[in-house]
């Protein structure tokens, strides 16, 4: 039961805000009346919201338990700063994801103020096969499977240029704790046309430098 009110809940998305109980059974493959005891549940528990008009979106308690999860990474107070010095001295978007699953997720992120951008928002899910430097970070450091794996090791860094979006270059680092535990993966992006390769490694050198100021540090591991 709890796996079904799982999938439930994974059904909506950023293209997906509001679903009828017919667009639920279908991306669940649960029968309505399935469907409709566990949206029950989920309603009374305020994880699901229902409107009068039939349809169902995410509830209140999502939002509860979302700002929960990220106050349990208390690193948000030192990323920020990061986060926004990066951005002030690439001139890109700057994020932080980690690892859920088979996707990685978005915890923190300053948008680059360029008209031209790559916009990315908190919470944003990303299937990590779908590719990106980032992908390749979390999937070299936490027991996954990257073609990228021995020149992260190597040099420390992964960079793509149009591997997941086109026209859009990035360079991501591994972000660690002063005692090698592994946080997550610090991405640099812009258009490609601006963020050439020299760009991308200026960038490592400032999300270095500024990670060391806040006491993280992005050496990998021996």
């Amino acid at each position: 039961m709890l796996e079904r009110g799982i999938s439930i809940l994974e059904s909506f998305g950023a293209d997906a805000l509001q679903l009828s109980l017919g667009e639920l059974a279908e991306r669940t493959g649960l029968d309505k009346a399935t469907l409709l005891r566990l949206l029950g549940v989920l309603v009374r528990a305020r994880l699901i919201h229902r409107f009068e008009s039939g349809s169902y979106a995410l509830g209140p308690a999502t939002l509860h338990l979302g700002m929960l999860y990220r106050q349990t990474f208390d690193v948000g107070a030192r990323i920020q700063p990061v986060l926004r010095n990066v951005m002030r001295q690439t001139g890109e978007t700057v994020a932080l994801y980690v690892r859920s699953g088979d996707e990685r997720i978005c915890l923190y992120r300053e948008n680059t103020l360029q008209e031209v951008r790559h916009h990315v928002e908190v919470g944003t899910r990303i299937p990590l096969k779908d590719g990106g430097s980032s992908a390749h970070i979390l999937l070299a450091f936490t027991g996954g499977d990257t073609p990228q794996a021995k020149t992260i090791r190597e040099k420390g860094y992964a960079m793509t240029r149009a591997e997941r979006v086109a026209e859009m270059a990035s360079v991501a680092v591994p972000v660690f704790e002063a005692d090698g535990t592994f946080i997550g993966s610090m991405v640099v992006l812009g258009l490609a046309s601006r963020h050439n390769q020299q760009a991308q490694l200026k960038a490592v050198d400032i999300v270095r430098t500024e990670l060391a100021a806040q006491g993280f540090t992005a050496a990998v591991p021996r």
